[in-house]
């Protein structure tokens, strides 16, 4: 038996991660991979010119989230560990664009997802990986 079917058959080990917190994660990453990706697509297409930096990273923040929700709605042990790669990732992300933004205003005219520690999105950006990052830990301590 493959790892794939064994993890579809939800042998122990490989159970879902959309249980408890879990379920509030998927939806807090939807939400924002929604808000990430219609700002995204909008500022892109008609504003790149004006902050291409602050938009491409936004775009970026959008793929992550995606990908994100996708691998805790999978489940399995290689989708949790692909999301705490991704969330470990996301966190540097962070921490890296809300530093840069603070130190070197200029070189963003318009936000970034992740600016400010993500401040326009009521910091939910910085809490979510750490988030992340307790829950799938927290879910492979429980096999």
């Amino acid at each position: 038996m493959t790892a794939t079917e064994t993890e579809q058959q939800g042998a122990p080990g490989t159970g879902r991660l959309v249980k408890g917190p879990g379920m509030l994660l998927v939806w807090l990453y939807g939400v924002m991979s929604v808000g990430a990706v219609s700002r995204s697509i909008y500022q892109i297409a008609t504003e790149f010119d004006r902050a291409p930096l602050a938009y491409s990273l936004s775009a970026v923040a959008a793929v992550v989230y995606a990908f994100i929700t996708y691998t805790l709605v999978r489940g399995g042990e290689t989708a949790r560990r692909a999301a705490l790669v991704c969330c470990a990732a996301e966190l540097v992300g962070v921490l890296t664009v809300g530093t840069w933004t603070l130190v070197e205003p200029s070189a963003f005219p318009d936000a970034t997802v992740w600016s400010d520690y993500g401040y326009g999105y009521i910091f939910i950006p910085v809490l979510l990986p750490l988030s992340g990052i307790w829950w799938l830990r927290r879910s492979r301590a429980a096999v």
